[in-house]
C-alpha cells in the first residue's frame, strides 16, 4: 500500500483521540456545573461520545498495523 494511507490513518487516530479526551474532559466539567452553550449534549452522551471516539481511535490504529 501507499504510504499515505498510513499517513492518513496516523492523522484520524490522532484527531479521534484527542476529540475523546476533549469529549470526557466537557462530560467532566459538565458534572462540576461549569455551564455550556444551549442545546449542549446531556452529561452522560458525553461520556459515551468520548468513550466511543477512543474505541475508535484503537480500532483505526489496528488497521494501521494491519497495512504494514
Amino acid at each position: 500500500m501507499p504510504p499515505i494511507f498510513k499517513a492518513l490513518a496516523t492523522i484520524a487516530v490522532w484527531i479521534l483521540f484527542i476529540g475523546g479526551c476533549v469529549w470526557i474532559v466537557g462530560g467532566f466539567a459538565a458534572l462540576m456545573g461549569a455551564p455550556g452553550p444551549p442545546g449542549t449534549a446531556p452529561v452522560p452522551f458525553r461520556f459515551a461520545g468520548g468513550g466511543g471516539f477512543l474505541v475508535l481511535s484503537v480500532v483505526v490504529m489496528k488497521l494501521r498495523q494491519k497495512m504494514e
